[in-house]
């Protein structure tokens, strides 16, 4: 097209980016809710929801590591990281349920699980990321050392 300029959707509003993500957090949703049907909580803590949302931070720091070390975020890199991390990590991890389930803890009177809830999946989240992150960028040098040795 001579004459007219090529304007570019922003990612966000390209529907095979949001085909992507929403794929991935169908994927993720499913795999949480499967945890938490499989792993039940005994009692009042909601245990099961902090883990996952413990793991996927996890998952998420490593993931998106590897993706910043491997290039910029352009072609199959950017299509992981929507569908794995934007998609199925987010879709798994739940900030909205943890929310939920700290203020009903809060409601029925148990101040010092919601509290312990609240603070343990915002700091064991975050350590999770940054372990995440060490770790693949630990295992991203290994493998590049390796690789020069050979």
């Amino acid at each position: 097209a001579v004459g007219r300029a090529v304007t570019h959707r922003p990612l966000h509003l390209r529907p095979s980016s949001v085909a992507l993500v929403a794929a991935g957090g169908a994927v993720g949703t499913a795999a949480r809710e499967g945890a938490t049907l499989a792993f039940p909580d005994p009692g009042h803590f909601p245990g099961t929801l902090l883990l996952v949302n413990v793991l996927g931070a996890f998952a998420l720091g490593a993931l998106l590591e590897v993706l910043l070390r491997l290039g910029p975020d352009a072609g199959r890199r950017r299509t992981v990281r929507l569908a794995f991390g934007t998609g199925l990590l987010g879709g798994f991890t739940t900030y909205s349920a943890f929310a939920v389930g700290t203020v009903e803890l809060l409601q029925q009177g148990h101040l010092w699980l919601g509290l312990l809830n609240a603070l343990g999946t915002v700091v064991l989240g975050a350590a999770a990321t940054f372990a995440g992150i060490i770790a693949a960028g630990t295992l991203v040098r290994r493998r590049g050392e390796g690789a020069a040795a050979t």
